[in-house]
């Protein structure tokens, strides 16, 4: 069993109440939009992590951490990227891909809106955790835990941080 912590679009803040709810997380994962390299050292020294750039980061981010991400995680097929879409609209840097090899788990932030959404065509499970920073049109600050057990994906919880 694997618990993770998911969160996206920080922008450059990152509320101390994240280490608090991904305590008892084994992983952290971002998606994209962190907003400083310090940012990605703070959470890969806090927890073992994956990232991907976003659209805002700069050269140093994107040397840090690929675009896409594709792994296992237990017997989970999991895609991360920052802008993706979402299931009737999958962004044109994925829509090939997931068309022909589509994940059980496809992770992506950007819009700034929370979303949990099975796409029945593709037998997908689509996560934006939203954004947990301050910049952008969102109201409220949130994340997402879930666990990964063998090949489920179980316990999905959204937290709200806060407004912006």
């Amino acid at each position: 069993m694997t618990k993770i912590g998911l969160l996206a679009d920080t922008h450059g803040f990152l509320d101390d109440a994240v280490f608090r709810y991904f305590d008892q997380c084994d992983e952290v994962w971002h998606a994209g939009d962190f907003g400083s390299l310090a940012m990605v050292d703070t959470l890969a020294e806090f927890k073992p992590f994956r990232g991907v750039w976003g659209n805002i980061d700069g050269k140093d981010i994107r040397l840090a951490c690929p675009e896409h991400q594709r792994f296992l995680c237990e017997n989970v097929d999991v895609w991360m990227t920052h802008i993706g879409g979402y299931p009737g609209r999958y962004a044109p840097t994925v829509k090939p891909e997931i068309f022909v090899n589509p994940p059980k788990l496809f992770i992506c932030g950007h819009s700034h809106i929370l979303k949990v959404h099975f796409d029945p065509k593709l037998q997908l499970l689509h996560l934006n955790p939203g954004a947990a920073g301050k910049q952008g049109w969102h109201k409220v600050r949130t994340l997402m835990r879930f666990t990964i057990q063998e090949d489920r994906i179980e316990d999905l919880e959204v937290i709200e941080l806060g407004v912006r």
